[in-house]
């Protein structure tokens, strides 16, 4: 009898590709979209900023173009602020996105492997290895993950949020390398300067949001409804040694 290994159960699908929308519908229409009108809020804060300067203005020693001119500064500011908080607001929404994705990625294959491993070495091991270990598994049992369009855009998408949360480390370096679209500032100065960026200069659009949304909804769409037991599947040396220790333990426990 053939042995299943992995089941994706059809309304278990459709359950992470509901709550997967709701997010980012949500976070488009409750967060994202609170930076519609920047400019005219900047320009207000301007205003607000004057009306609320003409109890300090003195007609004989002030000049009132000072003032105007600190209004402008002021508002000038808002605007630079509220557009760091953009950027920071859509790098947070991605990393959210992307962060769901791989727990309910690594949650599933835990399910699906106690089936046949009941061992907590295991279960250790499928959150502690890298995803481009758990995507080797998967490759060896004959789902060819790599060759899928959605895979580029989730490697980018694990570049950009692990470069927003460590800073500059080894994803910003592999951002300036391969994907230096995502470093705004030095890209517009020329090539040349890209070696001179850091996380202060990382950035992402709301279509960048949505080319990485797009992957994972493609990414759970491909998932096979059932993958099967191949005994020439070449297993993963971290599997290996997970269930070794696995089997010892048990060994140990029925002596």
């Amino acid at each position: 009898m053939t042995q299943t290994l992995f089941d994706m159960w059809r309304p278990f699908r459709g359950s992470l590709l509901q709550r997967h929308r709701f997010y980012v519908e949500q976070a488009k229409r409750r967060l994202l979209s609170q930076f519609e009108n920047m400019s005219a809020e900047a320009d207000q804060f301007g205003e607000e900023w004057l009306a609320n300067q003409n109890g300090n203005f003195n007609p004989d020693t002030d000049d009132p173009s000072d003032c105007y001119e600190e209004a402008y500064d002021a508002s000038i500011d808002f605007y630079q602020m509220l557009g760091d908080m953009q950027k920071s607001t859509r790098l947070s929404v991605a990393a959210g996105m992307f962060h769901e994705w791989e727990k309910q990625f690594r949650d599933w294959i835990g399910k699906e492997v106690w089936h046949w491993n009941q061992g907590s070495e295991v279960k250790k091991a499928i959150w502690t290895v890298k995803i481009e270990d758990l995507i080797d598994l998967f490759e060896g049992l004959g789902w060819a993950i790599r060759s899928k369009g959605y895979y580029v855009p989730l490697c980018r998408c694990r570049l950009v949020v692990n470069a927003y949360k460590h800073g500059d480390g080894v994803a910003m370096e592999e951002l300036r390398k391969s994907h230096p679209e995502f470093l705004t500032k030095p890209w517009s100065f020329g090539e040349a300067m890209l070696k001179y960026a850091n996380h202060d200069d990382l950035e992402i659009e709301e279509a960048h949001i949505d080319e990485f949304s797009n992957a994972i909804i493609e990414f759970w769409n491909d998932v096979p409804d059932r993958i099967l037991y191949d005994e020439k599947l070449a297993v993963p040396e971290w599997l290996m040694k997970a269930c070794a220790k696995d089997s010892k333990r048990k060994q140990e426990t029925n002596a």
